[in-house]
């Protein structure tokens, strides 16, 4: 949109304003000329002083009030509120709808039938004196989205987390789950990987349930006397099998406006292949304290007050699931506040606004900073500041199910954000503690920037100093040294879960994922349960909503920066430390195999008859296996050398550059900066990773078979984990190949740069 029109005497005052100010000495931000640059900070420190706990306070009580899942009534009414604020604050604000499979129960049974009879109740009771745990009628029930329908009876086995080495170990204990119901708890991996690996096994039906070791009284007291998990406390959500895309299940690849093709509901691949259900660890106890067979391993015993056994039997259990299957509209809520002579570049920051119940950590938490900073953005705009590139605000909706509305949205505007998207910064939920930042590595030294220039609130040292002392305090022997030594904190690479998904390992886009945390409970305890509201984080989160205003400043501060620096403020130094890094790990990892199977075939030829003969033995031996053969990675090698030495050209260019006073002409600009945004779509490939081509990126994507969890240089790693050597040795080329385009790609970006650099 075109900024409010101000009058000429006004616009002269904001100008006079920053040029009157005090010029700091401190260098520029980066990507800024000295004299922008100077502007830039006077422009930066009024806007840190914008967000407010009262306001961020007030924001999360109306966006909490009442369940806001997909379809929801208070789910539209937040939209459109949403959509009110900001326009309210001066942005071109609009709801865009898409319509997408969202399935919610009819029916849930989970009863043990033998030996003795127990019902689970399957119901989260509500807490005197929280007044939102009782809006029963307008409650989704607990269960797991996207399980199809089904009614079986089985005996029960229980899978520890229901990893795929769980399953390695149970069958060395001689355990079977082929026919059975597993029992697994949530943790280890992310909960839809559970019935995915256990239907590979031959399973029939799944449930989920929270064990008081991993989020209940084992950690703290539980609510509402403390934080954590209450017996009935109930962990919903998504089951889909996201791994292979993310999104609408019968619209893979497109937007699901009207008018989308759309698959037949029996040929959706995300979908389960058998039923599945969470239980809390009430309704768990007396299943698991039914349990027979063998005693489980020690690593998998919970905090409950029984004897933990795998089975199968004598537990069996009468598990049905049945689902409305209608599609449910979402509402993306778009502000967008235009730039100046760099409009058509784009920087989108955004948060989701569903929930699965009332949903104030996650995700409102996060939601709350959006707006704040999208207020204080405006009140600058007012004032006369302007970005040079177009700011995206974005409140997705439908992230719970399966990161739904941002999906969709990337996939409707895919050839636009080809064109025009720069970078994407997310956030989905906060606490309160250190700053979390992971993301693109091309942007690591500007949010550690960033970071230096935010103060932690309980602390007053920045948040950038309070996470390196973290990390020298709690880190390994490797992180202590690294945070005293590194230049820039090490920041996360990214795998899923969050709407950061479709922008980066799907389009291209370079993105960030920022929250703080790690101090006190966090949400884990309530998590995706009807406890999960302004009673308890305004009682255990972020109670002062001191928090909510630092990831306010820090994102806001973030989206100036990169809204308007004159060259985009990356740097590809730590894109190619990173990609070293990984390209280390496949090595080691190959070399961990070979050498893991060579030992294991020795200790199975000196002691195979001693173990299969000795009663005792609690497992059978492993089977002999053959040793994985040597892969080149030269291709890598070469590939990970290019981009080190491409980095090190441009990083060195861009130094030379620092500290002009001017910027250049736009022209000059313009090009280099298209030829930088080129850089993260290099390293992606049209036909994607091995079997899910959704996932473009290659140095980025969820696991397989951690969902959540991120593996880096995915198909050379998990081709290696899964012993698919042929698709190992292809993959080594073509990540090879992948950054050399990307070097190529900054090699461009430095052609523009050097004569700007006088060079």
């Amino acid at each position: 949109m075109q900024l409010p029109v101000r009058s000429a005497l006004s616009c002269m005052t904001a100008a006079a304003l920053v040029a009157a100010t005090p010029v700091r000495s401190d260098p520029p931000p980066r990507g800024f000329a000295l004299v922008s640059g100077a502007a830039e900070r006077e422009w930066e420190e009024k806007f840190k002083a914008l967000p407010s706990p009262d306001s961020l306070r007030a924001y999360m009580q109306r966006l909490s009030a009442r369940p806001h899942h997909v379809g929801s009534p208070w789910d539209k009414a937040n939209a459109e509120w949403i959509r009110d604020r900001l326009a309210a604050w001066g942005w071109d604000a609009s709801i865009e709808r898409f319509d997408v499979l969202f399935p919610t129960p009819k029916e849930r049974v989970v009863e043990l039938v033998a030996p003795i009879r127990f019902r689970a109740r399957l119901e989260e009771p509500a807490v005197p004196g929280d007044a939102t745990s009782s809006q029963k009628s307008e409650q989704l029930p607990t269960y797991n989205a996207y399980s199809i329908d089904g009614d079986v009876t089985a005996p029960l086995v229980y899978v520890n987390y229901g990893v795929p080495a769980d399953y390695e170990r149970l069958e060395r204990m001689g355990v079977s789950v082929k026919g059975a119901i597993v029992i697994a708890r949530y943790g280890g991996s992310w909960r839809g990987i559970k019935p995915k690996v256990a239907a590979e096994h031959g399973a029939v039906g799944c449930l989920i349930y929270s064990d008081p070791r991993d989020d209940g009284y084992r950690v703290s007291d539980v609510f509402p006397g403390g934080p954590m998990r209450p017996p009935y406390g109930v962990q919903r959500g998504s089951v889909a099998d996201m791994p292979l895309f993310a999104g609408d299940p019968l619209t893979p690849g497109v937007g699901a406006t009207e008018g989308a093709k759309r698959l037949p509901l029996d040929q959706a691949p995300t979908l389960t292949r058998i039923p599945v259900l969470p239980l809390s660890y009430a309704d768990a106890e007396p299943l698991l304290r039914a349990l027979g067979g063998a005693v489980a391993p020690a690593e998998w015993r919970g905090a409950l007050p029984l004897t933990y056994h795998v089975g199968p039997g004598p537990a069996r259990v009468h598990l049905k699931v049945k689902s409305d299957w209608s599609i449910k509209p979402l509402y993306d809520v778009i502000g967008r506040l235009r730039g100046g002579d760099a409009a058509d570049e784009w920087i989108v920051r955004g948060n989701h606004h569903d929930a699965w119940v009332n949903g104030a950590t996650d995700p409102t938490a996060g939601q709350i900073a959006l707006l704040e900073e999208a207020r204080a953005l405006g009140a600058l705009a007012r004032q006369g500041w302007r970005p040079r590139r177009t700011i995206v605000y974005a409140a997705w909706d439908g992230e719970e199910p399966g990161l739904l509305g941002s999906t969709e949205w990337v996939e409707a505007h895919a050839d636009e954000l080809a064109r025009h998207a720069a970078v994407y910064i997310n956030t989905d939920g906060n606490g309160r503690g250190f700053l979390s930042m992971g993301g693109s590595h091309s942007l690591e030294r500007f949010v550690n920037d960033v970071a230096r220039e935010v103060q932690d609130p309980e602390t007053g040292m920045s948040a950038w100093k309070r996470l390196q002392l973290r990390r020298i305090a709690r880190g390994s022997a490797h992180d202590r040294r690294e945070a005293r030594e590194r230049p820039q904190l090490r920041i996360d690479p990214l795998g899923s879960g969050s709407d950061y998904t479709p922008f980066l390992q799907h389009a291209g886009v370079a993105s960030l994922d920022l929250s703080y945390g790690a101090e006190g409970p966090g949400d884990g305890g309530v998590y995706h349960s009807i406890y999960d509201d302004w009673y308890w984080h305004s009682r255990f989160g972020d109670t002062s909503f001191v928090y909510g205003r630092a990831l306010a400043q820090t994102v806001g501060l973030a989206v100036m920066r990169l809204a308007g620096a004159e060259v985009l403020p990356y740097e590809f130094g730590g894109l190619a430390d990173a990609v070293n890094k990984y390209a280390r790990e496949v090595r080691e990892l190959l070399q961990q195999r070979q050498d893991s199977v060579r030992e294991r075939n020795r200790q199975l030829a000196e002691g195979v008859f001693a173990a299969m003969n000795d009663p005792r033995a609690p497992e059978a031996p492993p089977p002999a296996k053959e040793v994985p053969p040597f892969l080149n990675f030269a291709p890598l090698d070469n590939g990970a050398a290019k981009l080190e030495a491409s980095a090190r050209q441009y990083d060195s260019l861009f130094a030379r550059w620092t500290g002009r006073r001017e910027p250049p002409d736009p022209a000059a600009l313009a090009t280099l900066n298209a030829r930088l945004i080129a850089i993260e779509r290099a390293l992606t490939r049209d036909d994607g990773l091995p079997g899910r081509p959704w996932f473009r990126h290659q140095i980025y994507a969820p696991g397989f078979y951690t969902g959540y969890g991120v593996k880096t240089l995915p198909g050379i790693r998990e081709a290696i984990e899964q012993e698919r050597w042929g698709e190992a040795a292809a993959q080594t080329t073509r990540v090879g190949e992948v950054l050399d385009s990307a070097a190529a790609a900054i090699d461009a970006a430095a052609a523009a740069l050097r004569p700007l650099a006088g060079g």
